[in-house]
């Protein structure tokens, strides 16, 4: 008998230990998860630096759009600065946005997926005869 209130006691002490330990250990990892710096997607970067009349013209989704990472060539340097001339970029082009005069709209992103430093159209393509 006064074994097993020995061992009762043991198992009390232990679960009074061991509870605290985990909820203890619940909480840091939890912790951590809220402290990731999480980025929004390309898409929603692209997408949230448009005008209310730039995101009407979007049919469906900023889902649908075409991420593409390019070099800056001096041609886009025009549009964007001369200082981006041979930096990496995220392009982000929305579908079904393009109309009689222009092509799709374009999103140029800055390689570390926050900054937006530039938007434009494509060109359209000329009618061959």
């Amino acid at each position: 008998m006064f074994r097993s209130l020995m061992l009762k006691g043991a198992c009390l002490k232990m679960k009074n230990r061991l509870i605290p330990a985990l909820l203890s250990l619940l909480l840091i990892l939890t912790g951590c998860n809220f402290l990731e710096n999480k980025k929004p997607p390309l898409e929603m970067v692209a997408f949230n630096s448009l005008t209310s009349e730039e995101k009407n013209k979007i049919p469906v989704s900023p889902k649908d759009s075409i991420v593409d990472k390019v070099t800056a060539d001096k041609q886009l340097g025009k549009q964007l600065g001369d200082e981006y001339v041979g930096d990496t970029l995220y392009t982000v082009t929305f579908q079904g946005t393009e109309d009689e005069t222009n092509g799709r709209l374009v999103v140029y992103i800055n390689i570390n997926k926050e900054t937006v430093i530039g938007k434009g159209y494509e060109k359209n393509a000329s009618p061959t005869d």
